[in-house]
Protein backbone atom coordinates (compact mmCIF):
# COMPACT_ATOMS: atom_id res chain seq x y z
CA UNK A 1 0.00 0.00 0.00
CA UNK A 2 1.30 3.51 -0.75
CA UNK A 3 2.67 5.59 2.12
CA UNK A 4 -0.15 8.11 1.71
CA UNK A 5 -2.79 5.40 2.02
CA UNK A 6 -1.06 3.91 5.05
CA UNK A 7 -0.89 7.30 6.73
CA UNK A 8 -4.53 7.92 5.94
CA UNK A 9 -5.46 4.58 7.46
CA UNK A 10 -3.62 5.39 10.66
CA UNK A 11 -5.26 8.83 10.89
CA UNK A 12 -8.71 7.33 10.39
CA UNK A 13 -8.15 4.70 13.04
CA UNK A 14 -6.72 7.28 15.47
CA UNK A 15 -9.91 9.29 15.02
CA UNK A 16 -11.93 6.15 15.71
CA UNK A 17 -9.86 5.50 18.83
CA UNK A 18 -10.56 9.00 20.14
CA UNK A 19 -14.28 8.39 19.73
CA UNK A 20 -14.17 4.99 21.47
CA UNK A 21 -14.05 4.38 25.19
CA UNK A 22 -11.57 1.56 24.70
CA UNK A 23 -8.20 3.22 24.83
CA UNK A 24 -6.30 0.02 24.15
CA UNK A 25 -6.79 0.09 20.36
CA UNK A 26 -3.62 0.21 18.31
CA UNK A 27 -4.06 2.67 15.39
CA UNK A 28 -1.39 1.02 13.26
CA UNK A 29 -2.80 -2.50 13.22
CA UNK A 30 -3.94 -3.88 9.88
CA UNK A 31 -7.49 -2.72 9.19
CA UNK A 32 -10.23 -4.72 7.52
CA UNK A 33 -13.87 -4.01 6.69
CA UNK A 34 -16.41 -6.83 6.77
CA UNK A 35 -19.77 -6.24 5.07
CA UNK A 36 -22.44 -8.36 6.72
CA UNK A 37 -22.87 -9.89 10.16
CA UNK A 38 -24.39 -13.21 9.17
CA UNK A 39 -22.70 -16.50 10.02
CA UNK A 40 -19.81 -16.01 7.57
CA UNK A 41 -19.27 -12.35 8.43
CA UNK A 42 -19.17 -13.07 12.15
CA UNK A 43 -16.70 -15.91 11.70
CA UNK A 44 -14.48 -13.78 9.45
CA UNK A 45 -14.50 -10.93 11.96
CA UNK A 46 -13.68 -13.30 14.82
CA UNK A 47 -10.76 -14.89 12.95
CA UNK A 48 -9.30 -11.50 12.01
CA UNK A 49 -9.70 -10.09 15.51
CA UNK A 50 -8.02 -13.16 17.00
CA UNK A 51 -4.95 -12.53 14.89
CA UNK A 52 -4.77 -8.88 15.98
CA UNK A 53 -6.37 -7.01 13.11
CA UNK A 54 -8.47 -3.90 13.52
CA UNK A 55 -11.87 -5.13 12.33
CA UNK A 56 -14.97 -3.16 11.47
CA UNK A 57 -18.25 -4.95 10.72
CA UNK A 58 -20.74 -2.94 8.71
CA UNK A 59 -24.47 -3.69 8.55
CA UNK A 60 -27.55 -1.59 7.85
CA UNK A 61 -28.49 -1.61 11.53
CA UNK A 62 -25.00 -1.47 13.00
CA UNK A 63 -25.94 -4.28 15.36
CA UNK A 64 -23.27 -5.59 17.70
CA UNK A 65 -22.07 -9.13 17.02
CA UNK A 66 -20.75 -9.43 20.56
CA UNK A 67 -17.22 -10.06 19.31
CA UNK A 68 -14.59 -8.55 21.57
CA UNK A 69 -12.43 -5.89 19.96
CA UNK A 70 -14.60 -5.61 16.82
CA UNK A 71 -16.05 -2.24 15.86
CA UNK A 72 -19.57 -2.03 14.42
CA UNK A 73 -21.01 0.65 12.16
CA UNK A 74 -24.39 1.25 10.57
CA UNK A 75 -23.93 1.48 6.82
CA UNK A 76 -25.91 0.98 3.63
CA UNK A 77 -23.23 -0.82 1.62
CA UNK A 78 -25.02 0.00 -1.64
CA UNK A 79 -24.18 3.67 -1.00
CA UNK A 80 -20.83 3.70 -2.76
CA UNK A 81 -19.62 7.00 -1.32
CA UNK A 82 -20.43 5.99 2.26
CA UNK A 83 -18.85 2.59 1.70
CA UNK A 84 -15.73 4.15 0.20
CA UNK A 85 -15.32 6.34 3.27
CA UNK A 86 -15.73 3.34 5.55
CA UNK A 87 -13.23 1.28 3.53
CA UNK A 88 -10.59 3.99 3.23
CA UNK A 89 -7.36 2.56 4.61
CA UNK A 90 -8.63 -1.01 4.83
CA UNK A 91 -6.36 -3.76 3.52
CA UNK A 92 -9.29 -6.01 2.60
CA UNK A 93 -12.97 -5.44 1.93
CA UNK A 94 -14.81 -8.67 2.74
CA UNK A 95 -18.12 -9.19 0.95
CA UNK A 96 -20.04 -11.36 3.41
CA UNK A 97 -23.41 -9.87 2.53
CA UNK A 98 -26.31 -12.27 2.26
CA UNK A 99 -29.61 -10.80 1.05
CA UNK A 100 -31.68 -13.69 2.32
CA UNK A 101 -34.85 -13.17 0.30
CA UNK A 102 -34.35 -14.85 -3.07
CA UNK A 103 -37.29 -12.92 -4.49
CA UNK A 104 -35.36 -9.65 -4.00
CA UNK A 105 -31.99 -10.69 -5.39
CA UNK A 106 -32.41 -9.02 -8.78
CA UNK A 107 -33.12 -5.74 -7.00
CA UNK A 108 -30.64 -5.88 -4.13
CA UNK A 109 -27.55 -7.67 -5.42
CA UNK A 110 -26.48 -5.61 -8.48
CA UNK A 111 -26.19 -2.20 -6.73
CA UNK A 112 -24.70 -3.82 -3.62
CA UNK A 113 -22.02 -5.74 -5.53
CA UNK A 114 -21.26 -2.77 -7.80
CA UNK A 115 -20.79 -0.54 -4.76
CA UNK A 116 -18.37 -2.96 -3.09
CA UNK A 117 -16.38 -3.44 -6.29
CA UNK A 118 -16.13 0.33 -6.81
CA UNK A 119 -15.16 0.97 -3.19
CA UNK A 120 -12.39 -1.62 -3.42
CA UNK A 121 -11.16 -0.02 -6.63
CA UNK A 122 -11.19 3.48 -5.13
CA UNK A 123 -9.42 2.52 -1.89
CA UNK A 124 -7.02 -0.16 -3.11
CA UNK A 125 -8.43 -2.74 -0.71
CA UNK A 126 -8.39 -6.35 -1.84
CA UNK A 127 -11.92 -7.53 -2.57
CA UNK A 128 -12.76 -10.93 -1.07
CA UNK A 129 -16.15 -12.35 -2.05
CA UNK A 130 -18.21 -15.01 -0.32
CA UNK A 131 -19.62 -16.99 -3.24
CA UNK A 132 -21.70 -20.11 -3.73
CA UNK A 133 -22.18 -22.90 -6.27
CA UNK A 134 -25.15 -21.35 -8.06
CA UNK A 135 -23.11 -20.06 -11.05
CA UNK A 136 -22.32 -23.62 -12.14
CA UNK A 137 -25.94 -24.62 -12.62
CA UNK A 138 -26.73 -28.34 -13.14
CA UNK A 139 -23.58 -30.47 -13.28
CA UNK A 140 -22.68 -34.00 -14.31
CA UNK A 141 -19.82 -34.52 -11.88
CA UNK A 142 -17.87 -32.95 -9.02
CA UNK A 143 -17.61 -29.15 -9.14
CA UNK A 144 -14.13 -27.64 -9.38
CA UNK A 145 -12.98 -24.03 -9.77
CA UNK A 146 -12.49 -24.63 -13.50
CA UNK A 147 -16.03 -25.98 -13.96
CA UNK A 148 -17.72 -23.51 -16.35
CA UNK A 149 -20.27 -21.07 -14.98
CA UNK A 150 -23.26 -22.37 -16.95
CA UNK A 151 -26.28 -21.59 -14.78
CA UNK A 152 -29.67 -21.29 -16.46
CA UNK A 153 -31.72 -19.98 -13.51
CA UNK A 154 -31.75 -16.26 -12.79
CA UNK A 155 -30.03 -16.49 -9.39
CA UNK A 156 -27.16 -18.52 -10.78
CA UNK A 157 -26.84 -16.26 -13.81
CA UNK A 158 -26.83 -13.23 -11.51
CA UNK A 159 -24.10 -14.56 -9.23
CA UNK A 160 -22.01 -15.61 -12.23
CA UNK A 161 -22.32 -12.10 -13.67
CA UNK A 162 -21.28 -10.45 -10.40
CA UNK A 163 -18.13 -12.57 -10.29
CA UNK A 164 -17.46 -11.90 -14.00
CA UNK A 165 -17.60 -8.16 -13.28
CA UNK A 166 -15.12 -8.48 -10.42
CA UNK A 167 -12.84 -10.72 -12.49
CA UNK A 168 -12.88 -8.26 -15.39
CA UNK A 169 -11.86 -5.45 -13.04
CA UNK A 170 -9.10 -7.64 -11.61
CA UNK A 171 -7.75 -8.51 -15.05
CA UNK A 172 -7.82 -4.83 -16.00
CA UNK A 173 -5.64 -4.05 -12.99
CA UNK A 174 -8.30 -1.94 -11.30
CA UNK A 175 -8.81 -4.16 -8.26
CA UNK A 176 -7.52 -7.32 -6.60
CA UNK A 177 -10.45 -9.73 -6.38
CA UNK A 178 -10.96 -13.30 -5.24
CA UNK A 179 -14.06 -15.42 -4.62
CA UNK A 180 -14.48 -18.55 -2.51
CA UNK A 181 -17.41 -20.86 -3.23
CA UNK A 182 -19.10 -23.16 -0.76
CA UNK A 183 -21.91 -25.67 -0.79
CA UNK A 184 -24.92 -25.68 1.56
CA UNK A 185 -24.05 -24.38 5.00
CA UNK A 186 -24.03 -26.21 8.29
CA UNK A 187 -22.74 -24.91 11.61
CA UNK A 188 -24.11 -22.28 13.98
CA UNK A 189 -26.30 -19.37 12.97
CA UNK A 190 -27.69 -20.81 9.73
CA UNK A 191 -31.28 -21.31 10.86
CA UNK A 192 -34.00 -21.58 8.22
CA UNK A 193 -31.50 -20.77 5.45
CA UNK A 194 -29.90 -24.22 5.70
CA UNK A 195 -31.43 -27.45 4.45
CA UNK A 196 -30.37 -29.35 7.57
CA UNK A 197 -30.82 -26.57 10.11
CA UNK A 198 -34.24 -25.66 8.71
CA UNK A 199 -35.67 -28.95 9.96
CA UNK A 200 -33.35 -29.48 12.93
CA UNK A 201 -35.48 -27.81 15.65
CA UNK A 202 -38.42 -30.12 14.89
CA UNK A 203 -36.14 -33.15 14.57
CA UNK A 204 -34.59 -32.41 17.97
CA UNK A 205 -38.12 -32.65 19.39
CA UNK A 206 -38.48 -36.09 17.81
CA UNK A 207 -40.86 -34.97 15.08
CA UNK A 208 -40.88 -36.24 11.50
CA UNK A 209 -39.50 -33.72 9.00
CA UNK A 210 -39.72 -33.01 5.27
CA UNK A 211 -36.63 -32.22 3.19
CA UNK A 212 -36.62 -30.90 -0.36
CA UNK A 213 -35.79 -33.30 -3.19
CA UNK A 214 -34.19 -36.70 -2.80
CA UNK A 215 -32.74 -37.53 0.57
CA UNK A 216 -30.59 -40.46 -0.58
CA UNK A 217 -28.06 -38.72 -2.85
CA UNK A 218 -24.51 -37.59 -1.94
CA UNK A 219 -24.39 -33.88 -1.25
CA UNK A 220 -21.56 -31.67 0.01
CA UNK A 221 -22.24 -29.67 3.16
CA UNK A 222 -19.86 -26.90 4.27
CA UNK A 223 -19.28 -25.52 7.76
CA UNK A 224 -19.50 -21.71 7.86
CA UNK A 225 -16.28 -21.63 9.89
CA UNK A 226 -14.45 -23.25 6.98
CA UNK A 227 -15.96 -20.69 4.61
CA UNK A 228 -14.50 -17.93 6.76
CA UNK A 229 -11.12 -19.66 7.09
CA UNK A 230 -10.82 -20.06 3.33
CA UNK A 231 -11.99 -16.51 2.61
CA UNK A 232 -9.41 -15.04 4.97
CA UNK A 233 -6.65 -17.24 3.54
CA UNK A 234 -7.52 -16.35 -0.06
CA UNK A 235 -7.71 -12.64 0.70
CA UNK A 236 -4.28 -12.75 2.35
CA UNK A 237 -2.61 -14.57 -0.55
CA UNK A 238 -1.89 -12.23 -3.46
CA UNK A 239 -1.15 -15.19 -5.74
CA UNK A 240 -4.60 -16.59 -5.03
CA UNK A 241 -6.36 -13.52 -6.39
CA UNK A 242 -8.04 -13.35 -9.78
CA UNK A 243 -9.92 -16.64 -9.56
CA UNK A 244 -12.38 -18.72 -7.55
CA UNK A 245 -11.59 -21.34 -4.91
CA UNK A 246 -13.67 -24.12 -3.38
CA UNK A 247 -14.07 -24.18 0.39
CA UNK A 248 -12.66 -27.41 1.87
CA UNK A 249 -15.60 -29.52 3.02
CA UNK A 250 -16.18 -32.92 4.56
CA UNK A 251 -17.03 -36.00 2.49
CA UNK A 252 -20.49 -35.82 0.92
CA UNK A 253 -23.47 -37.11 2.87
CA UNK A 254 -27.09 -37.59 1.99
CA UNK A 255 -29.59 -35.21 3.53
CA UNK A 256 -30.97 -38.02 5.67
CA UNK A 257 -27.50 -39.06 6.80
CA UNK A 258 -26.42 -35.50 7.61
CA UNK A 259 -29.52 -34.87 9.71
CA UNK A 260 -29.21 -38.23 11.50
CA UNK A 261 -25.57 -37.56 12.39
CA UNK A 262 -26.34 -34.08 13.67
CA UNK A 263 -29.10 -35.56 15.83
CA UNK A 264 -26.67 -38.16 17.15
CA UNK A 265 -24.33 -35.36 18.23
CA UNK A 266 -27.18 -34.13 20.41
CA UNK A 267 -27.83 -37.62 21.77
CA UNK A 268 -31.08 -37.86 19.82
CA UNK A 269 -32.47 -40.77 17.84
CA UNK A 270 -33.15 -40.58 14.09
CA UNK A 271 -36.53 -39.24 13.01
CA UNK A 272 -38.67 -40.11 9.98
CA UNK A 273 -37.58 -38.07 6.97
CA UNK A 274 -40.10 -37.42 4.23
CA UNK A 275 -39.11 -35.92 0.92
CA UNK A 276 -40.77 -33.18 -1.06
CA UNK A 277 -40.38 -34.07 -4.75
CA UNK A 278 -39.22 -31.37 -7.15
CA UNK A 279 -42.60 -31.49 -8.88
CA UNK A 280 -44.35 -30.56 -5.65
CA UNK A 281 -41.93 -27.67 -5.10
CA UNK A 282 -42.68 -26.41 -8.61
CA UNK A 283 -46.42 -26.71 -8.03
CA UNK A 284 -46.18 -24.74 -4.79
CA UNK A 285 -44.31 -22.09 -6.76
CA UNK A 286 -47.55 -21.09 -8.45
CA UNK A 287 -48.78 -19.65 -5.16
CA UNK A 288 -45.53 -18.94 -3.29
CA UNK A 289 -42.80 -16.70 -4.78
CA UNK A 290 -40.21 -18.22 -2.45
CA UNK A 291 -41.11 -21.78 -3.45
CA UNK A 292 -40.87 -20.69 -7.07
CA UNK A 293 -37.32 -19.52 -6.38
CA UNK A 294 -36.48 -22.81 -4.65
CA UNK A 295 -37.94 -24.79 -7.55
CA UNK A 296 -35.33 -23.24 -9.85
CA UNK A 297 -32.64 -24.79 -7.66
CA UNK A 298 -34.22 -28.25 -7.50
CA UNK A 299 -31.46 -29.72 -9.68
CA UNK A 300 -29.25 -29.58 -6.58
CA UNK A 301 -31.39 -32.26 -4.94
CA UNK A 302 -32.21 -34.56 -7.87
CA UNK A 303 -28.64 -35.68 -8.63
CA UNK A 304 -25.35 -35.92 -6.71
CA UNK A 305 -24.09 -32.44 -5.82
CA UNK A 306 -20.45 -32.74 -4.83
CA UNK A 307 -17.46 -30.41 -4.55
CA UNK A 308 -13.83 -31.22 -5.41
CA UNK A 309 -11.82 -29.03 -3.02
CA UNK A 310 -8.39 -30.66 -3.46
CA UNK A 311 -6.78 -27.56 -4.98
CA UNK A 312 -7.81 -25.33 -2.07
CA UNK A 313 -6.59 -27.82 0.52
CA UNK A 314 -3.19 -27.89 -1.14
CA UNK A 315 -2.95 -24.15 -1.73
CA UNK A 316 -4.05 -22.92 1.69
CA UNK A 317 -3.22 -25.91 3.87
CA UNK A 318 -6.80 -25.97 5.13
CA UNK A 319 -8.62 -29.14 6.09
CA UNK A 320 -12.33 -29.02 6.87
CA UNK A 321 -13.47 -28.93 10.46
CA UNK A 322 -13.92 -32.61 11.53
CA UNK A 323 -17.47 -33.74 10.81
CA UNK A 324 -18.28 -34.76 14.39
CA UNK A 325 -17.30 -31.27 15.50
CA UNK A 326 -19.39 -29.75 12.69
CA UNK A 327 -22.37 -31.74 13.98
CA UNK A 328 -21.83 -30.49 17.53
CA UNK A 329 -21.46 -26.89 16.34
CA UNK A 330 -24.65 -27.20 14.30
CA UNK A 331 -26.63 -28.45 17.29
CA UNK A 332 -25.20 -25.75 19.53
CA UNK A 333 -26.33 -23.16 17.00
CA UNK A 334 -30.00 -24.00 17.55
CA UNK A 335 -29.86 -24.75 21.26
Amino acid sequence: MLLHSWSTACILVVRAVLSETDGSRNPCRTTTLVIGAGPVGRHVAALLAERGEQVTVATRSGRDTGLQGVRHVALDASDVDALTRAADGASVLYNCANPGDYTQWERTWPPLAASMLTAAERTGAAYAITGNLYPYGPVDGPMRPDTPDAATDHKGILRARLWADALAAHRAGRVRAVEVRASDYVGPGIGANGHVTRVLPAALRGKAVTMIGRTDLPHTFTDVLDVARTLVAAASDERAHGRTWMVPSNAPRTQRQALTEVLAAAGKAPVPVRRMPAGVVRALGFVSPMMRELAEMSYQWTAPYVVDDAESRTRFGIEPTPWDEVCRRTVAGVS
